[in-house]
């Protein structure tokens, strides 16, 4: 047993990130992670997740009440399109395409995504940083000193966002959501200076590629 076992995770759910990574012409690194962010946003505020009735509602609260596990999969030729055709909500961003789950068990994930590799999804970074969005847009900064894949970075975006949307400040958030959740994964701002502007900071679990604790990722919203 895990020494960070908890019984209230047990068992553990996941929300799966599917990232389209076709050989020819693949998405860049910054592009794939603020899609990531994005979806997670947009799932999460999908009225399929917020309305009483909604079909995900349930999933979304189980989900919640656990660790945040994020799983993010590389889908590509007919294995993309396998992928969308499941309940979801795709986000094109700069080139790369992501589509974010509704959560579930890790041991009842959909065939259609278990079949999807997990590991070894890393991407080249783009040779110019993108455009930075009108405001209001959620910044994410990752730990420059903590090596991690496309995928791991991916989920740690999504993490930030999600730890954005449920902990900031009740009116940056509703600008933000408005304003389609757009995201800027900055390498601009020196770390120390980003954990200080953070309203929201991602600590790791420590299930894949870092130790348990460690933060990964910062959040906060630029309103103008």
């Amino acid at each position: 047993m895990r020494p960070d076992y908890d019984p209230h995770d047990d068992p553990p759910w996941a929300m799966q990130l599917v990232v389209r990574a076709e050989k020819a012409d693949p998405p860049e690194h910054a592009a794939v992670c603020e899609a990531a962010a994005t979806a997670v946003v947009r799932l999460l505020t999908d009225p399929r997740a917020t309305e009483p009735d909604g079909e995900w509602r349930d999933a979304v609260r189980e989900w919640e009440a656990r660790r945040i596990r994020k799983v993010t999969r590389r889908a590509r030729g007919v294995r993309w399109p396998e992928a969308e055709a499941l309940p979801g909500v795709t986000v094109e961003h700069a080139g790369a395409q992501v589509r974010a789950f509704p959560p579930s068990p890790v041991s009842d994930v959909p065939p259609e995504l278990a079949k999807l590799q997990v590991a070894g999804l890393d991407l080249a970074e783009a040779q110019e940083p993108g455009p930075v969005p009108e405001p209001p847009y959620a910044v994410i900064a990752v730990n420059p000193d903590v090596t991690i894949t496309t995928g791991k970075a991916a989920a740690q975006c999504g993490h930030a966002a999600q730890l954005l949307l449920r902990q900031g400040r009740r009116k940056d958030v509703a600008a933000w959501v408005d304003g389609d959740a757009r995201v800027h994964l900055t390498r601009d701002v020196p770390w120390r200076q980003a954990v200080k502007k953070a309203a929201v900071a991602v600590r790791d679990g420590g299930f894949t590629e870092v130790p348990p604790g460690t933060m990964t990722a910062i959040a906060w919203i630029v309103r103008k």
